[in-house]
């Protein structure tokens, strides 16, 4: 049982962490200054792509897991 909670507090720490950088990189220019700085300005269009999925699974994986321990 000890087990179960700590991987589901472990579950819940990756996805409160994983939302909170990938909103970052999603309304904060941090992203294109990094990439314009290493030249790479051309992919800075297609990480609309890559981020907006990346957050819904990280807010979906934090609900999941206070799901889950409401549920015990």
């Amino acid at each position: 049982m000890n087990q179960i909670k700590s991987k589901q507090s472990g579950l819940l720490k990756t996805g409160i962490i994983g939302s909170i950088i990938v909103a970052l990189c999603c309304f904060t220019p941090i992203l294109v200054v990094l990439l314009g700085g290493l030249g790479l300005f051309a992919v800075v269009g297609y990480l609309d792509f890559a981020l907006y999925p990346a957050l819904a699974f990280f807010i979906g994986m934090t609900i999941f897991s206070l799901w889950t321990q409401s549920k015990t």
